[in-house]
């Protein structure tokens, strides 16, 4: 819907402004790929059957896949260029839609569907450069999590079931590299940490974040894993300084994980009382009556054009009802706009949750808006 839609919209963009700045390059990638780039990753021998079927082209022969992941993609982006080891680290990212077939049973609201975004990236690097890159990914998703108020989190680190090794691909050397490289960079960083055994994926293993919302409930939102064996599978390289070819190790990490969990997650966690910079509506306008529609959209494009969102409710109501109902929908800051404001070129603003908090001029009210969205947000 369109509040949610804006929503995650903002999400999106707090996401590509830190990206950015940690050195990632944004990427898009199709919808739908041919079965045999699955086959290739392992992804479908792995879960071609909780896949959607083929399609079928009108070439003979010729099938393609509703994106299951986004991996296999990125390393075929990576694979269009050669690199030499000064290249690296790549860091692509994608706000990438995929599709998996849940069992109906298993569907829930936003937290389980059937097509998903991911706030997907992977780092291909030197395995000199992994152990930084997996700590830099560690800050993101920490910054991630502070930024939007998820104080109570737990790390897991999600290794394979020894006792059911088929499940997995790989040789035991790379997968004992890729475990050592999470264990060592989360002792580094002073992460409290449990173990889960059996939750890796089949191609290496994870460091998982299980949040818990303000009802005390876990979910496991953002994760990262170290992957040296789909590298091998697509035949990716990188010139060495010694001159010959190597392989590098790949990074796979979603801070949010699913855009659509997350935000179901974020809407549990929050009761809907966003902190100011990410909320859809930061203040309506309550004009008392018509007269002061003119007073009112003057006041609105001076909010507007200081990229304050804001807009008029241009009811007939009664100015209490229009109170209840702004309240009820949590924006958090109210102005009211009568005779006085108009002839004093002021607004009386009310703060959701506390009432009546005064009356300002519109700049004095567009700088208490500026300082309390520069006080939530976290600095990265």
């Amino acid at each position: 819907m369109p509040k949610g839609a804006a929503l995650r919209g903002r999400l999106e963009d707090f996401l590509k402004a830190a990206q950015k700045k940690a050195g990632y390059e944004m990427v898009m990638t199709p919808h739908i790929g041919q079965k045999e780039l699955y086959v290739t990753s392992g992804h479908y021998e792995k879960y071609g059957a909780d896949s959607f079927q083929p399609i079928k082209t009108p070439k003979d022969g010729e099938e393609f896949l509703l994106k299951p992941m986004n991996c296999p993609h990125h390393c075929e982006v990576y694979n269009f260029k050669p690199y030499s080891y000064k290249d690296l680290p790549k860091r692509f990212a994608e706000f990438g839609t995929v599709y998996r077939y849940e069992q109906s049973g298993e569907l829930h609201g936003l937290t389980r569907v059937r097509g998903f975004t991911q706030d997907d990236a992977h780092i291909f690097c030197t395995p000199d450069q992994l152990d930084q890159e997996f700590k830099d990914v560690i800050d993101l998703v920490l910054y991630v999590f502070k930024s939007l108020g998820f104080d109570d989190f737990i790390t897991q680190v999600s290794l394979r079931d020894q006792e059911d090794l088929d499940k997995y691909i790989g040789s035991e050397e790379n997968w004992q590299k890729a475990e050592n490289a999470i264990i060592n960079a989360v002792k580094d960083k002073g992460l409290d940490y449990v173990v889960a055994t059996g939750e890796a994926a089949f191609y290496g293993p994870k460091l998982d974040f299980i949040v818990k919302d303000a009802l005390g409930r876990s979910w496991q939102l953002g994760t990262i894993q170290v992957d040296y064996n789909l590298p091998e599978r697509f035949d990716l390289t990188y010139k060495g300084a010694d001159n010959q070819l190597h392989r590098p190790v790949m990074i796979h990490r979603a801070p949010f994980g699913s855009m659509e969990r997350f935000i179901a997650v974020l809407l549990e966690h929050t009761g809907g009382n966003f902190p100011l910079w990410l909320t859809p509506e930061q203040v309506i306008l309550l004009p008392i009556s018509e007269k002061y529609q003119k007073y009112s959209e003057k006041v609105l494009e001076l909010l507007e054009n200081a990229e304050i969102r804001a807009l008029i409710d241009h009811r007939s109501e009664k100015t209490g009802r229009k109170i209840r109902d702004a309240e009820v929908s949590k924006i958090p800051f109210m102005i009211i706009v009568g005779e006085k404001e108009e002839g004093e070129g002021t607004v009386s603003v009310r703060k959701h949750g506390e009432g009546d908090i005064g009356t300002f001029t519109i700049e004095e009210f567009i700088s208490l808006i500026q300082k309390e969205i520069s006080s939530t947000l976290v600095k990265f």
